[in-house]
């Protein structure tokens, strides 16, 4: 079971301001933040996803949050690429993962594959 992941990312400003906008639709939000080196975002108190300045990012990363409904996909989805997030699979069905499978895909600046996903039936 996973406790927290945590991305590099070469500009902590930038990132921040992705993830502080691709996130709040789901309900993620910036809990902590470590100076200039760190920020965590989570629900309520706990905070399990992190993302640490570093020199240089070389990630092959894919991160799926869960989404209550296909809206927040959506809102998601428009969110992340408003914010400065690249397409990566626009929100649709993908039957071939898992029957009711509802997901967004977004690379945000640094390349990191990140996802929202959503199994409940349309």
């Amino acid at each position: 079971m996973l406790d927290h992941v945590t991305i590099g990312v070469t500009d902590l400003d930038r990132a921040r301001d992705f993830y502080d906008h691709a996130l709040k639709p789901l309900g993620i939000e910036r809990l902590y933040a470590d100076g200039e080196t760190y920020s965590g975002y989570g629900a309520g108190r706990k905070a399990f996803f992190w993302i640490g300045w570093r020199d240089e990012v070389l990630s092959g990363a894919h991160i799926a949050f869960a989404a209550p409904d296909r809206a927040a996909v959506e809102a998601f989805y428009a969110a992340a690429i408003k914010a400065g997030g690249r397409d990566n699979g626009k929100p649709g069905l993908r039957p071939q993962y898992r029957a009711n499978y509802y997901g967004a895909f977004v690379l945000d600046p640094d390349g990191h594959n990140i996802e929202a996903v959503c199994y409940a039936p349309g």
